[in-house]
Parts: C-alpha cells; sequence; structure tokens
C-alpha cells in the first residue's frame, strides 16, 4: 500500500470516526424505540402497576432519546469534518502545483537568460538526443536479427 500523506491520513480517521458514530446513534435510536415500546406497553398495566414505576420509565426513555439525537448530531459533525479535510487536500495539491510550475518557470527563465547556463543546457540537450538516437538504433537492430 503506498504511503499516506497526514491530510489523507486524517480524512481517513475522520470518516471512519464518523461511521462509527453513526453505527452508535443508529443502536442507540433502536434502544430509545424499544424502550418506547415496553413503556407504552406498560401504561396500559398502569391500573395494576404503580404509577411511578411507569413514570420512571418515561423519564429513562426520554434520557435515552436526548442522547440518541446528541449522537447523531455527532455523528454529522465528524462527516462534516471528514469532507472539509477532503477538501483542504484537493486544495494543498492545486497550491503545489502551481508552486512547482512558478518554480519550473523560474528556472527556465535562469536558465536561457544567462548565456553559460545556455550552453550547458544545449549541450546536455545534445547529449540526451544522442543517446536516445543511439538506443533506438540498437533496439531496431536486435529487432532486424
Amino acid at each position: 500500500m503506498a504511503t499516506q500523506t497526514p491530510t489523507q491520513r486524517s480524512a481517513a480517521a475522520k470518516r471512519a470516526a464518523a461511521t462509527r458514530k453513526r453505527n452508535a446513534a443508529k443502536r442507540s435510536a433502536s434502544s430509545t424505540r424499544s424502550s418506547a415500546r415496553r413503556t407504552s406497553g406498560s401504561a396500559s398495566v398502569t391500573a395494576r402497576t404503580s404509577a411511578r414505576s411507569t413514570a420512571r420509565s418515561a423519564r429513562t426513555t426520554g434520557h435515552r432519546a436526548a442522547e440518541s439525537a446528541a449522537r447523531g448530531a455527532d455523528a454529522a459533525g465528524t462527516q462534516l469534518g471528514a469532507v472539509a479535510t477532503s477538501a483542504q487536500r484537493v486544495l494543498y495539491t492545486a497550491v503545489g502545483a502551481l508552486a512547482t510550475a512558478g518554480d519550473a518557470v523560474r528556472q527556465s527563465a535562469l536558465t536561457y537568460t544567462n548565456s553559460g547556463r545556455l550552453a550547458r543546457q544545449l549541450d546536455q540537450f545534445e547529449r540526451r538526443g544522442q543517446r536516445a538516437l543511439d538506443r533506438g538504433r540498437r533496439k531496431a537492430r536486435r529487432r532486424a536479427s
């Protein structure tokens, strides 16, 4: 696997955290729904049981519902953070590409405005061209034989 940049690692971690939080919120919501069903079922039996325990169950259900809502909001916030990190990565990549292109233009300007550097660069191009042609000729000879 290729090495990840710190930004990539951060984005992956935030996506994973958001997924874990979403799953926890789903589990919590499911538990709250089942608690609400039990509470409503016990409300019909209130005549035979104490109203106090039914009120306690209703309070517990309310607390669980509030916790579930908070978990869902937290998961959404974490997901937004992961998206922001990905957008930041795109921005950094574009700025880095522009900076690299600018460096290349500056280097070319330095090379082609100085006669000594220009002569060295032209000699280098000549040697590289000769090597490329010689390599091509050798390949052609190998194929022909």
